[in-house]
């Protein structure tokens, strides 16, 4: 069994980095600076971003499904990046995070989550997929609770 890490598509936030300011707020949305290497991690390439890059915080629907399970939070996001991809590989974002894995079924139902300490986030990833119920996991940080990547079998 291999997994794959995504990130998030540019395109849909593409417009955001267009916006004023103001535009911004009465999204919900607010431009931020990363004023650290660390402890901005953008959903988009899967990597933090670094002192002085420019950022957009963002509500995002992540599980969006017709059941109790419908989640959303901020994330943040980079302009001009591609979207990371790793293959049975942990993004740099996992790395040194705790992380609350959510295991859900193909109808969007929860069937089993795990917490990973940093560096257990690949074991713990294989762990849930050995249950053939699970279609897909959402890992999020686990202290501040945002999305951080969605885990996909991978059948190549």
């Amino acid at each position: 069994m291999t997994y794959a890490i995504t990130g998030l598509d540019p395109e849909p936030f593409a417009p955001l980095f267009e916006m004023s300011d103001a535009e911004l707020a009465a999204r919900g949305a607010r431009r931020v600076t990363a004023d650290a290497d660390r402890g901005f991690p953008c959903r988009i390439s899967l990597e933090d971003a670094r002192a002085g890059e420019e950022l957009i915080l963002l509500h995002h629907v992540s599980h969006d499904v017709e059941t109790p399970y419908r989640s959303a939070y901020a994330i943040y996001v980079r302009q001009g990046v591609a979207a990371g991809t790793w293959r049975d590989a942990v993004p740099p974002v996992f790395e040194g995070r705790p992380l609350a894995l959510r295991a859900f079924g193909i109808d969007g139902m929860l069937r089993s989550a795990r917490l990973a300490a940093p560096g257990e986030a690949d074991r713990a990833i294989r762990d849930l997929f050995a249950d053939d119920a699970i279609a897909y996991i959402d890992a999020h940080n686990a202290a501040h609770g945002c999305f951080a990547a969605r885990v996909e079998r991978d059948a190549a």
